[in-house]
């Protein structure tokens, strides 16, 4: 009785391992046609990151060819007429200005590659510093809103160079430091993953 019980749950269990490799190749067969080519093609679509990419690196080179040619301009201004130094010093921080925002144009078209396409690490190449290797959009969300700071603070200086009222530069400056706080506080929590929370 227990031999033939025995025969009975190996017979049984073979049918269902039957089943089983009988089931196999049908959800393989569903899965290597529609299921398949649809994520084959959402894999392909990390490409159209690619547009961005290529707008931001065109901005920052925007950025950087203005920012050299408007620091021509302002040494000209300076030789040209020397005083007073707080319009021409405002003109220098534009220049600060252009490049940051240049900067962080390219920073964000890095981050946009190296998170949708892969590392960007060509053979023979310098490598990039490790301050540019982007794990997450955590990551890139940390430098992109470190280099606003920068830009703000350039900007709320080179305005203050030219302010008059002690009013309206205290206002400019209590929402120029709102903003940072704002920023700031957005990274430091914002990005918190749940285990370090």
């Amino acid at each position: 009785m227990t031999a033939g019980g025995d025969e009975q749950a190996s017979a049984g269990s073979g049918s269902a391992e039957g089943a089983d490799r009988g089931a196999e190749p049908h959800d393989r067969e569903g899965r290597s046609g529609f299921e398949t080519g649809f994520e084959r093609l959402l894999g392909a679509s990390r490409l159209l990151v690619m547009i961005p990419v290529a707008v931001l690196v065109a901005v920052a080179l925007g950025a950087f060819v203005y920012g050299a040619y408007y620091f021509g301009r302002s040494v000209r201004d300076v030789i040209d007429h020397p005083a007073p130094a707080a319009a021409n010093i405002a003109g220098f921080l534009t220049v600060i200005d252009l490049f940051l925002i240049g900067a962080t144009m390219l920073i964000a078209a890095i981050g946009f590659y190296e998170l949708f396409i892969s590392r960007v690490d060509p053979p023979g190449a310098k490598p990039l510093p490790p301050w540019l290797l982007m794990q997450d959009l955590n990551d890139l969300k940390a430098r992109v809103i470190a280099m606003i700071v920068l830009v703000a603070a350039v900007s709320f200086i080179e305005v203050l160079v030219d302010f008059r009222s002690g009013r309206e530069v205290l206002e400019l400056g209590a929402g120029v430091a709102l903003v940072i706080a704002a920023l700031t506080v957005f990274l430091r929590f914002g990005g918190r993953k749940r285990g370090e929370e």
